[in-house]
């Protein structure tokens, strides 16, 4: 089976053409809609009578604010590489550009390298096309980051078939937003809305330009909110089922009431086109970027300086905790904020500066919203009650990579066996020590029984056990004796610290 890829949902020029007849292929063959008669109706339950009566009419909203939705087109200067070789290696453009794996999918460029060969050496144009929505009448654009990342050129294209070469104002590639201007008046412009008062469920509309088709609507239902996808950190998605193809990247998600609640940025693909899950950053979110870009050029992000991850009832039971809430604490920078401000691994933190951590998820973009050199006041949950802390908020940019220092206890040289946990463990030797930049541990030297079910693995180091560091085989044995029917280890697996709920039965 082919690995499942996000992939920004921006689009090559040269992608267009070929896959036209596709896209208008498959949309024959709709199905009439079901007739219910009134005592059929009647019948029903208010939620399913609902879902009977048919799909709203977006007629008006499109000819409200279709307008507003603009065609982007940015170029790129890139350099040829080599005719020969394999596909990849001849496609003219950085592995790490947003555009590659659309190349790379789909036979690369004609003219580079690709089918029908290419000049190679030679500087070559590319286009990139995306979409993007006006929010003020004098000009000023909200698209995706990587829609206009390393352009020379951006040119803006209205539904009239007006065109304006456009300024990148600013772009942020953490939350994958940027601005554009454009010399213009009395521009049409989008409503802007709040996604927190939309639900699960609810139907939404895309307006963009995939494959190159200006100004295409489609729509569905809100799948999912606040998701958290890897490597995207500080951005809670919305998650739609809304068709969204490459060249939608940088439109509008709107809502029935007509307003703009979402910026569609990314698909989960096997192939590169849609399969039923898209996500948009909050227009919430990216309004703060777009004010903060507009008035300084750049975007201050705040930081606690902890690695944190998700709760479930096994982690809960393990710490004393009734129901699993909050963002339980797998690591602390040493001497980041939040270790000046005395947060420990296997804290919980409840809530920050009086609002609920719903989960994991929800605490990044929490924190990123914070003024560096701002008072936090976080609410964590540690030896089965609350404490209260205040941490003086870093800036993201100061981030450094996290080294644990501390005691320098061997341990006491031996190595044993706990049979309820299902571990043989030892202590780091010295040279491990140094080697992981780690001061204690034990070792996992076999694993079986609750631990191996668990998914602890040989190799794995033992740092702590429900929050509590761990210095010795002996001092294992008795927390593990000592421990009820379930938990938690915090690991050092590779360069990653992690709490594994282990239930013991």
């Amino acid at each position: 089976m082919k690995a499942k890829i996000l992939t920004r949902s921006a689009v090559a020029a040269a992608v267009a053409v070929a896959l036209s007849a596709g896209y208008v292929a498959g949309h024959n063959n709709i199905p009439a809609p079901q007739v219910i008669a009134p005592a059929q109706a009647a019948a029903l339950m208010p939620a399913e009578a609902a879902a009977k009566t048919g799909v709203p009419d977006f007629s008006g909203l499109v000819e409200t604010y279709g307008p507003a939705v603009v065609n982007i087109s940015a170029k790129h200067v890139v350099k040829q590489t080599s005719s020969r070789g394999n596909g990849a290696s001849q496609l003219p453009i950085d592995p790490n550009d947003p555009f590659y794996q659309f190349f790379k999918r789909f036979g690369g460029m004609p003219g580079f390298g690709g089918p029908g060969g290419g000049n190679g050496g030679q500087d070559r144009p590319s286009e990139g096309l995306g979409s993007g929505f006006i929010v003020s009448s004098d000009g000023y654009i909200l698209t995706n980051a990587h829609v206009v990342d390393g352009a020379n050129v951006v040119t803006v294209k209205l539904t009239d078939k007006r065109e304006y070469r456009a300024k990148v104002v600013g772009a942020d590639k953490q939350s994958d937003v940027a601005v554009l201007k454009i010399d213009a008046k009395n521009l049409p412009i989008v409503k802007i809305g709040d996604p927190n008062g939309s639900k699960v469920g609810q139907w939404v509309v895309a307006i963009g330009s995939p494959y190159g088709f200006d100004n295409t609507v489609t729509s569905g239902i809100i799948s999912a909110k606040s998701r958290s996808l890897p490597n995207e950190n500080y951005t809670p998605f919305i998650q739609t089922d809304v068709p969204v193809n490459p060249g939608n990247s940088g439109g509008p998600l709107f809502n029935l009431q007509g307003e703009v609640i979402g910026i569609n940025s990314m698909i989960y693909s096997q192939t590169g086109g849609f399969q039923g899950l898209s996500f948009a950053i909050p227009i919430n979110e990216a309004i703060k970027v777009k004010d903060a870009l507009v008035k300084t050029g750049h975007v201050d992000r705040g930081r606690l300086g902890v690695t944190v991850q998700g709760m479930n009832q096994t982690l809960a039971n393990s710490f004393g905790m009734k129901t699993p809430q909050g963002a339980l604490v797998s690591s602390v920078e040493p001497g980041g904020p939040a270790a000046k401000a005395g947060l420990q691994p296997g804290d919980v933190i409840m809530s920050l500066n009086g609002l609920a951590v719903t989960d994991s998820t929800s605490l990044p973009s929490q924190v990123a919203g914070l003024p560096p050199g701002s008072q936090a006041k976080v609410q964590v949950w540690r030896d089965k009650g609350t404490k209260d802390l205040t941490v003086t908020v870093g800036a993201l940019n100061d981030a450094k990579t996290a080294s644990a220092k501390g005691d320098k206890s061997d341990g006491d040289g031996a190595s044993a066996q706990d049979a309820r946990l299902g571990v043989a463990v030892r202590p780091l030797t010295p040279e491990e020590k140094q080697d992981s930049s780690l001061s204690r541990g034990l070792i996992v030297q076999q694993a079986n029984g609750a631990a191996a079910n668990a998914g602890i693995q040989p190799g794995d180091v033992i740092l702590a056990v429900n929050g509590q560091p761990v210095m010795s085989v002996q001092q294992l044995k008795a927390m593990v004796a000592h421990a009820g029917d379930s938990l938690a280890l915090l690991i050092q697996r590779d360069d990653a610290q992690i709490f594994v709920p282990v239930d013991l039965g």
